[in-house]
């Protein structure tokens, strides 16, 4: 079997807890080199798992390792400057969400890997998992109906991360975009990705760094002028083309339970994940049926995707256009909130 020799950039969290052991599990992908702005960090990882090289810069690595695409997985901000310089090197990429840190971002990616013609995809795990390809195959096989409803949210009573996370400048957002996306994601998949038209969103703030004592942090490595200005929460609703809506709320601190949820309404059967569970008729009864479908590495399954892709000519599950809509919904919320009225994509 023929392998993706990929490079990865950024040796921070995602790649060392996530991406890197999930390339270990794919049989069609040779991690060949990794970098980053710490190159004692970069050293590190390529100890821990064998990789051949390591490097202080993206411009480096592309430059002198032998590599066929590129593993972004730095702060937000870096995402756009790494695929514009993959893209221009020839170098297919994969890269974690979100997008980019702003629209105009995610436009330019868009722009560059057009014109470069390489492949693209945006790493969200949750199209990965069992649970929601499951739906997804209910979805294309008829049996949710017609979908015109969705209710998502992903909230933690305490779970402000820490270091670049909370920086505007260096994440584009707090919850809505660091945790929210995945949530507002899975449900648009699972709606069968229809384009958005409008978005009222809210985000609030009242808790900013708090002092809670017995709760954890995440802690995230500290950017330059490391500010403290993002949101705790949001909350809002995107209506689409074909007179859908989703509901959504992320937060990292809210005065209420944790909770994950995402809910799918078709005119047929209603879904809902984790647990699994089917809510339709049967026999003109209504009927609960829980789903049990087993758990799988979805970042293994992601990397394993992009990998089929590039070597097949195939688009991946999550194609460029798709990400640059999802951009646009994650602004939106913002502008919302910000001029305090709905939004026209």
């Amino acid at each position: 079997m023929s392998k993706l020799k990929i490079g990865i950039v950024g040796a921070g969290n995602i790649a060392v807890n996530a991406h890197l052991p999930a390339y270990a599990a794919c049989d069609n992908i040779e991690v060949v080199a990794i970098c980053d702005l710490n190159l004692d960090r970069a050293k590190a990882a390529a100890e821990q798992y064998h990789i051949p090289a390591y490097f202080g810069s993206v411009e480096e690595m592309l430059e002198n390792a032998d590599i066929e695409a590129v593993d972004i997985c730095t702060w937000n901000n870096g995402h756009a400057p790494v695929c514009i310089a993959a893209a221009k090197a020839g170098k297919h990429v994969v890269c974690e969400k979100p997008m980019a840190k702003s629209l105009a971002d995610a436009k330019a990616m868009e722009a560059a890997v057009k014109e470069a013609g390489v492949t693209f995809m945006l790493a969200v795990p949750g199209r990965f998992n069992t649970q929601n390809m499951y739906v997804r195959e209910m979805l294309e096989a008829g049996e949710l109906g017609d979908v015109y409803y969705a209710k998502v949210a992903n909230v933690r009573r305490r779970g402000t991360p820490t270091g670049w996370f909370t920086d505007k400048k260096t994440s584009g957002g707090g919850p809505v975009i660091d945790i929210g996306v995945h949530s507002i994601d899975a449900a648009w998949y699972l709606m069968g990705n229809p384009k958005p038209t409008r978005v009222s969103a809210q985000v609030f703030a009242p808790h900013g760094d708090y002092q809670t004592k017995g709760v954890g942090r995440w802690q995230g490595t500290p950017c330059p002028d490391n500010q403290f200005d993002c949101e705790d929460s949001g909350v809002g609703v995107i209506h689409f083309e074909n007179g859908a809506a989703m509901l959504f709320e992320a937060t990292w601190a809210f005065n209420g339970p944790n909770h994950t949820d995402v809910q799918i309404v078709g005119s047929k059967s209603g879904v809902t994940l984790d647990p699994l569970t089917v809510y339709g008729e049967r026999l003109d009864y209504l009927s609960d049926d829980v789903i049990t479908v087993g758990d799988n590495d979805r970042f293994a399954e992601e990397l394993k995707h992009f990998a089929d892709c590039v070597l097949g000519g195939k688009t991946p599950k999550y194609p460029l256009e798709q990400a640059v809509q999802m951009q646009q919904m994650l602004e939106a919320i913002y502008d919302s909130a910000a001029q305090g009225k709905e939004i026209v994509l």
